[in-house]
């Protein structure tokens, strides 16, 4: 197991069991490493069924017991939950790592909602990580230690991969990989629909586009080649290739990614600044 830790969730829902059932494939923790809280049973119940962990009845007890606690609730429910942690916190504000992983709120936020001298990691995560292909960026506030971003890089490589980046660029990670999974999606079926309306049935058709861009995505991660040159040794002469690509171009289609990845940032700053 990672760092002898115990890692604790408060927020049982979809993400916060992504990132459990990963530790767990992944061997960096047990199920008798893992403990969790929720207000909701329903929420709970599942959680342990495909964990295994630990259910206890405060989230006071997972500060208690755990040294590394992911902050899995929605960012519209985060001051309530943090509200009862704050005596805990300040009994020993240094013994527990917090993972925040609530989109848009800043380091700041916790900082004062905890009023303590706390350890801390904002990760940026995708819903990849719930089929253990995420992709996150993560900052560390100024009393975590390189220790500690070691263990939450060890932890999010667990559900895909992670990077350690300055605070101030994680909005960028929102607009790219955080938003990035609904405009993959949106080719997935754009590419489905072209194939459809070329003959093909909607079944094969998406399973094709699907394919398509996991092994050229794989293609990438794996020669680190540019893609520039992985896309000319697709496009031959006078060929199919390049005859799509000069109409996705005519389109605006690498523009439109570009501005989406920028409105995305632009937004989470916006939210971030609420």
């Amino acid at each position: 197991m990672v760092g002898q830790s115990t890692i604790g969730f408060i927020g049982l829902g979809q993400m916060a069991t992504a990132f459990a059932s990963g530790f767990l494939r992944a061997q960096v923790a047990t199920a008798d490493d893992l403990i969790g809280f929720d207000v909701s049973s329903k929420a709970a119940v599942k959680f342990a069924e495909k964990t295994n962990a630990t259910i206890v009845a405060t989230p006071q007890e997972v500060v208690q017991k755990a040294n590394v606690v992911f902050l899995a609730v929605k960012p519209q429910y985060m001051a309530s939950a943090l509200a009862p942690l704050k005596s805990v916190v300040a009994a020993t504000p240094s013994k527990v790592l917090f993972v925040s992983i609530a989109a848009g709120l800043p380091i700041q936020y916790f900082e004062q909602a905890l009023a303590g001298e706390i350890r801390l990691a904002r990760v940026m995560p995708n819903t990849p990580c719930l089929v253990g292909q995420g992709a996150s960026g993560f900052a560390l506030n100024a009393n975590a230690t390189q220790e500690d971003g070691a263990l939450v890089k060890s932890l999010l490589d667990a559900v895909g991969l992670a990077f350690e980046l300055p605070e101030n660029l994680l909005d960028a990670v929102t607009g790219l990989s955080g938003s990035g999974p609904a405009y993959v999606f949106m080719a997935i079926e754009a590419l489905s629909d072209g194939g459809v309306k070329a003959g093909l049935p909607r079944p094969i058709a998406l399973q094709l586009a699907a394919q398509t861009l996991k092994g050229s995505a794989e293609m990438y991660l794996q020669t680190k080649r540019h893609p520039g040159d992985l896309k000319d040794s697709v496009t031959s002469p006078a060929g199919t290739t390049i005859a799509g690509v000069a109409a996705l171009e005519k389109h605006g289609f690498r523009a439109a990614l570009i501005d989406a990845v920028e409105c995305g940032a632009n937004r989470s700053r916006e939210l971030g600044a609420k």
